[in-house]
């Protein structure tokens, strides 16, 4: 249980870093990929809808106090992200991740909601544009995520 914990506190870590330091660089028109929704839905995944949503409330507020972002954001949209990857949490974890597109709707979904609020509660400025909003903060994002979501389960995990 404490390696497992060990563990997963190192790969937040890194993941942590990597989020703030390197992915900042490969954005698309402010768009990029968020690398610890990925462990958050996995984590969901894997040990359920309860653990994913504390999981993601606590990668959230660390997240939070990282970055220097608006305290809460991250926290409410990664919790909320969480708690909805957990509706889909199985016994038996192979078999969600073995089934490719139901892994990557799962993320998208995930993803979807994650950064819509995350946009709407951590933006200084006022979209009046809804439609702009959703896609801009919202769609745009989650297709990034569930790509990087796709070379991670096609190259990562197969191995």
């Amino acid at each position: 249980m404490i390696q497992h914990f060990i563990k997963t506190v190192i790969i937040f870590l890194f993941l942590t870093l990597f989020q703030l330091t390197v992915i900042p660089l490969i954005s698309i028109y402010n768009v990029v990929p968020d690398l610890l929704l990925i462990l958050v839905v996995i984590y969901s995944l894997k040990y359920g809808q309860l653990k994913g949503t504390v999981f993601g409330f606590l990668v959230g507020l660390f997240f939070d106090l990282f970055s220097g972002g608006l305290l809460g954001s991250a926290m409410f949209s990664k919790t909320l992200a969480g708690f909805v990857a957990g509706y889909f949490h199985k016994e038996e974890f192979e078999e969600i991740f073995s089934n490719l597109i139901l892994f990557i709707s799962i993320l998208f979904i995930s993803a979807l909601i994650d950064s819509l609020f995350y946009a709407i509660l951590g933006s200084a400025e006022v979209e009046l544009n809804f439609i702009l909003l959703i896609f801009t903060n919202g769609v745009f994002p989650a297709v990034y995520t569930a790509l990087f979501g796709l070379a991670y389960s096609l190259f990562v995990r197969k191995k």
